[in-house]
């Protein structure tokens, strides 16, 4: 076996990410981004290799993370957001074409863009899945993006080949 990327020792050191957020429901979509960033810190990212973005809502990550790839500054991008359903269906619009659209700019610019964006039927489920417990879902998520940018690098690299 040649090379094989570790969950448990990850190190973020060699890479660069963007980490992109929803301002809709920023109480929680902020503590998404600090979980991120504590995720990113813990693996060894330096600050200057972590840029952060603001977006107005889960609908415009597709888009902003799509950019961000494309861009070429970033390895891995990690989109982070809210939605709860409500009464209308705007959770089942908003958040289905936001996870189709994060899985497509993903496919499209080969690089790992992680869906961080947690959706959920109450408040309460959400402020679970985005609190700074090892339950935040963007510390996850951020890991899997370093788990990803290692990987593509992996498989890509002279080295491997």
């Amino acid at each position: 076996m040649r090379s094989q990327v570790s969950f448990e020792n990850l190190d973020a050191s060699p890479f660069r990410f963007a980490v992109i957020y929803s301002r809709w429901n920023e109480e929680l979509t902020a503590s998404l981004r600090d979980g991120a960033l504590r995720a990113l810190k813990e693996a060894g990212a330096a600050e200057s290799d972590v840029e952060v973005f603001a977006v107005p809502g889960a609908f415009e990550l597709p888009l902003a993370a799509q950019t961000a790839a494309e861009s070429e500054r970033f390895d891995a991008v990690i989109a982070l957001g809210v939605v709860i359903r409500g009464d209308t269906p705007h959770f089942d619009f908003v958040a289905g074409q936001a996870a189709a659209g994060i899985m497509q700019a993903s496919l499209l610019t080969g690089v790992p863009i992680m869906f961080g964006v947690v959706t959920t039927n109450t408040l309460e489920q959400a402020q679970e899945r985005s609190g700074s417990d090892d339950g935040n879902k963007g510390f996850e998520a951020a890991r899997s993006a370093i788990e990803m940018a290692a990987f593509v690098e992996a498989v890509t690299s002279e080295e491997f080949a």
